[in-house]
């Protein structure tokens, strides 16, 4: 049985062995084409025409816009510039945020504004300042909160209002839109700190509006809110108040008269508010309040410096919702009726802008005068001196 066995194993293994013997043979010269080729002919090629590559369209060249580069104003080499809300360092801002005063400059290039005002410095209303030219009382007597006013020929036996919006040059949309959008009457305050101050101020007259430059008031909370290196501080020597009251005067020319920032504390020092106002009242400058101190004490301060001087009403953007902003307004328009006249300041909101330009155009249809601050603040001061007049007519 095992002879049988292994006959028929030996049998079955020698075709198998011969049939894997035959399969290697197979791979290795398939591997052998695969890797060197058919021997009785060419490797396999891929081949594909190579079309040139094409050259560019030509382009048209575009000569590029030229724009006059903006100026800026030499900073105090020992202080830099500062104002709550406005960043340390000036940087480079986008198109359509920040302030450049060229393209509202280039949009008056050209045309004649009949409500324009006179170019400004005008000859003989300046001295040499510590940074630039300080206002001064002409030869002649001319003072410059006159000679830079916005003259107002209205109608004396209507009840005037007048409207100032400050905060202008630090955003240029709003600033342009302030001098574009709104009447000539309205008055623009501007900070002091703002980019190519005389640029913005230039415009800004060329459109009609009288002109005010901020100064930077102590606030209760000093230095935690810090209005800037020219903080004018309520316990400050004279000296040192004035020192910095010039540098502020000679940022630029053309306006009539300064108004506070902020200030709140120091608005409550009859002595450092009063010293303020005699040394604008020495140089023909008038001073506007915006009415958030304590009016006792800024009336006091004023007529014992014999100042030009005026205090707002309302501010007008405490809240800066459109509805809360035209309740402001009326109200200057119950107090026009009540006392004759009445001032109102704002902020640079677009809000206010827009609340401001809507509620002007039909001021007059309604009985009332839209007129510059200027000429409200003389209408006041010539009742007060007549009141004064008056009193002491009695007394005697």
């Amino acid at each position: 049985m095992s002879g049988s066995t292994t006959s028929a194993t030996q049998a079955f293994k020698a075709p198998a062995l011969a049939g894997l013997g035959a399969a290697t043979l197979f791979g290795i010269g398939a591997l052998m084409i695969a890797l060197l080729g058919d021997p009785a002919g060419s490797p396999p090629v891929a081949r594909q025409a190579l079309a040139p590559i094409p050259e560019p369209a030509p382009q048209e060249v575009q000569t590029a816009e030229i724009r006059r580069p903006v100026e800026f104003t030499a900073p105090d080499s020992e202080i830099e510039p500062s104002l709550s809300g406005v960043p340390e360092t000036f940087e480079a801002t986008p198109p359509d945020s920040g302030s450049d005063p060229s393209h509202a400059e280039a949009q008056h290039a050209g045309q004649t504004n009949p409500n324009a005002l006179v170019a400004a410095p005008l000859t003989g209303l300046t001295t040499p300042g510590p940074s630039g030219p300080l206002p001064a009382i002409g030869p002649d007597g001319t003072r410059p909160d006159q000679a830079y006013a916005r003259p107002w020929h209205g109608d004396p036996n209507m009840p005037m209002i007048a409207v100032v919006i400050g905060g202008m040059g630090l955003n240029r949309a709003v600033t342009e839109a302030a001098i574009n959008d709104l009447p000539p009457e309205v008055a623009l305050s501007f900070a002091p700190y703002s980019r190519d101050l005389q640029s913005w101020i230039d415009q800004a007259r060329a459109a009609g509006h009288e002109v005010l430059i901020e100064v930077p008031m102590e606030p209760f909370d000093y230095p935690n809110n810090d209005p800037g290196p020219h903080t004018l501080l309520a316990d400050a020597p004279n000296t040192e108040n004035s020192r910095r009251l010039y540098w502020l005067m000679s940022q630029a020319t053309g306006y009539f008269a300064m108004t506070n920032y902020l200030g709140a504390r120091f608005s409550t020092s009859e002595p450092a508010l009063g010293h303020l106002m005699a040394t604008l009242e020495e140089r023909g400058v008038s001073f506007l309040h915006d009415g958030t101190g304590r009016r006792s004490t800024i009336e006091a301060a004023g007529g014992n410096a014999g100042a030009h001087w005026g205090i707002a009403d309302r501010v007008l953007d405490e809240d800066p919702s459109p509805s809360a902003v035209d309740d402001r307004l009326l109200t200057l328009e119950a107090l026009a009726l009540q006392n004759g006249s009445s001032v109102g300041a704002g902020f640079a909101y677009r809000s206010t802008v827009d609340q401001v330009a809507r509620w002007a155009e039909g001021l007059e249809a309604r009985g009332y005068a839209l007129a510059p601050p200027s000429a409200v603040m003389a209408r006041q001061q010539a009742e007060r001196g007549g009141a004064q007049s008056a009193a002491s007519a009695g007394g005697h």
